[in-house]
């Protein structure tokens, strides 16, 4: 295999599993089946918060144990099982629970791991644009399921064969990251066998103590205001008498398309200025979305907007703090990053889940909202740090 089928055969492995996360937003059409609440939604993702956190912060020492590709192929089988069992459920009971559980399991770990693996391929100035191909396809296969769930869905299938087609795909991709194990190791750039990737306590507070604890804290804002906005968009169009297949298709498309463009861009002079400007544009689809009522035009230029503040400013993000980062903590300070993201991802949907029911839309989106605009400042913040550090240096 050569390094660049090596890449391909990566990406596609990425590709494939990533489906995985974007059933997490059809979650509330299929607990509707078995009458189950935006609640329950909230708190069978809070179990995978959960087991995720645990598993990001353990993830180092498995891939220490079985190598990261391996643990990568663990966690597309684990992916995989999880699927068949949302499929199957007939109630938010013990199945649904075990099902939460291996989710967060095999998605903490392919989040956390994919990025290590990437690292080792690639030089410290190609990150921004390795980071925004990876994400190319990370949210192809988020954005997509949701829509090949939407077209089962109109063909007179049932939601539950996007679960388990996606089960399916799992397990290719488990295979592929298999059979990547060799060409990964002769392509990489450092020879030498993997560094350490476990979590201590001392490389956790030496993480927390470098400049990455900002991208860490902002990622976690971003994912929450991302799960506010995704993970209910089927209750949320719903509600309006709108398509949630649009959203999704218009808000992937836009990710792609500018994401491509982002890997001959690697941030500008300021790249934290570029994350503020993406930012607020993010948090003014949100604003935007409070009002827009069920107009389909104001509803696309909400996806539109949201792609290009949450979708573009995100691979700059993850490069970012892979720059921060102390050179020998590099593979914990991604880990930290991947856990205050699904810290986030999974755990915002259980207060999400509690203002729907108890509160409403409205002001959950008003929450949503802040959320952006505080994450959209702190880059602010940053950026201007920045500036004068340069001025400093030039003086």
């Amino acid at each position: 295999m050569s390094r660049t089928q090596t890449f391909i055969v990566y990406f596609i492995a990425i590709f494939l599993q990533a489906g995985a996360y974007g059933l997490t937003f059809m979650l509330p059409r299929l607990f509707g089946i078995f009458n189950a609440s935006e609640k329950d939604v909230g708190v069978m993702l809070a179990i995978t918060a959960v087991t995720t956190i645990i598993t990001v912060y353990f993830s180092g020492h498995l891939s220490d144990i079985f190598g990261r590709l391996r643990t990568l192929c663990i966690a597309c089988l684990a992916i995989s099982i999880s699927l068949y069992f949302y499929g199957a459920a007939s109630s938010a009971g013990a199945g649904v629970v075990f099902a939460s559980v291996l989710l967060g399991f095999g998605w903490g770990l392919t989040y956390s791991l994919g990025p290590i693996v990437l690292t080792r391929l690639v030089k410290p100035t190609e990150r921004v644009q390795s980071f925004a191909l990876l994400s190319v396809f990370v949210m192809a296969g988020f954005g997509l399921s949701p829509v090949l769930a939407s077209l089962l869905e109109a063909c007179g299938a049932s939601i539950k064969d996007a679960f388990y087609i996606t089960s399916g795909l799992c397990v290719i991709s488990a295979v592929l990251f298999f059979i990547l194990q060799r060409p990964i190791n002769e392509y990489a750039l450092n020879p030498a066998p993997e560094a350490s990737s476990r979590i201590t306590l001392s490389s956790l507070s030496q993480v927390l103590k470098s400049p990455a604890r900002a991208p860490i804290a902002m990622v976690f804002l971003g994912a929450s205001v991302f799960a506010g906005l995704n993970n209910f968009q089927t209750v949320f169009a719903d509600i309006r008498g709108l398509d949630y297949a649009i959203f999704f298709l218009v808000y992937t498309l836009v990710v792609v398309v500018f994401r491509l463009v982002l890997v001959k861009f690697k941030g500008g002079a300021n790249p934290y200025r570029t994350i503020a400007f993406l930012q607020y544009l993010m948090c003014t689809s949100v604003v935007l979305f409070m009002f827009s009522g069920d107009s389909l035009v104001l509803y696309i230029l909400v996806a539109v907007l949201f792609g290009l503040g949450y979708g573009v400013s995100y691979p700059i993000l993850v490069a970012m703090t892979a720059s921060d980062a102390e050179g020998h903590l590099g593979p914990q300070t991604l880990q930290l990053f991947a856990l205050s993201y699904f810290i986030g991802i999974f755990g915002f949907p259980l207060i999400a889940g509690w203002f729907i029911v108890e509160i409403g839309t409205t002001p959950l989106l008003a929450l949503v909202a802040v959320l952006a605009g505080f994450e959209a400042t702190i880059a602010l913040r940053r950026a201007t740090a920045h500036k004068t550090h340069n001025n400093d240096q030039l003086s």
